[in-house]
């Protein structure tokens, strides 16, 4: 599929790509599992594997917590949903500053990041993780330096899939919507990025809260952040450098 220069026929050109982090950037979802688990044991509630976790994934944390209870049913029904979301926070941010941390980039996610700078496109990440821990993140994996801007679901009022992160990465990038396209894996990013008056692309591998990424609505899909340049110059809508 890739209908991507029909949709962006009114761009002259994209100066910028927003990119999603979770399922799209970094696969996460083992370091999310063990922290989860770990709070729900000091509630003393049962594990989730890893599995499951994965189709709880998206929308931030909070919401991550409400399906995680909304999914242990009748065994929750003493949880504390805020302590809950408390010390996963505190362990998430533990695994992600010690040795224990599973997270790596999805193949293809460096090459394509550094594809994109060459070319002269400005990059920027929006996600509903708190903005630091993302930062952290794409520091301690070697891919900070060719982003430009970080849109945390802290760093706004209304997280995705409402329009403002991304038009605050636009502002922090100096570029308008039509000068921009999203990179994400969930409905969650096309809904944010449709509210925005972004173009968006899709990744197949990634979260989705469990259903096939390959049946959103987006404009066209890569097999890998490093398809995303060839697509970009054979959309016509971003030039050589």
């Amino acid at each position: 599929m890739n209908t991507l220069a029909a949709a962006s026929s009114g761009v002259r050109s994209v100066r910028a790509v927003l990119f999603d982090l979770d399922g799209t950037l970094l696969d996460t979802a083992a370091d999310i599992s063990v922290a989860l688990n770990r709070a729900l044991a000091e509630q003393g509630l049962p594990e989730l594997a890893p599995a499951v976790v994965r189709v709880l994934i998206g929308g931030g944390v909070p919401a991550l917590i409400g399906r995680t209870v909304a999914r242990l049913g009748a065994r929750a029904a003493a949880v504390d949903a805020e302590a809950l979301l408390d010390r996963f926070t505190f362990h998430y941010g533990w695994i992600n500053r010690h040795e224990e941390m599973q997270t790596r980039a999805y193949p293809g996610v460096a090459e394509g990041l550094a594809q994109l700078h060459a070319l002269g496109l400005k990059l920027a990440v929006v996600t509903n993780k708190p903005r630091q821990a993302t930062v952290e993140l794409l520091t301690r994996l070697g891919l900070a330096r060719p982003i430009r801007a970080v849109v945390g679901g802290d760093s706004v009022a209304h997280r995705k899939p409402h329009a403002e992160g991304l038009l605050r990465a636009c502002e922090e990038l100096r570029v308008g919507p039509r000068e921009a396209l999203m990179v994400g894996d969930s409905l969650t990013d096309v809904l944010a990025a449709r509210a925005a008056g972004l173009s968006v692309i899709c990744v197949p591998y990634g979260y989705n809260e469990g259903a096939d990424p390959r049946s959103l609505p987006c404009d066209a899909f890569v097999e890998s952040v490093a398809d995303l340049p060839p697509l970009l110059i054979a959309s016509g809508i971003v030039a050589l450098a």
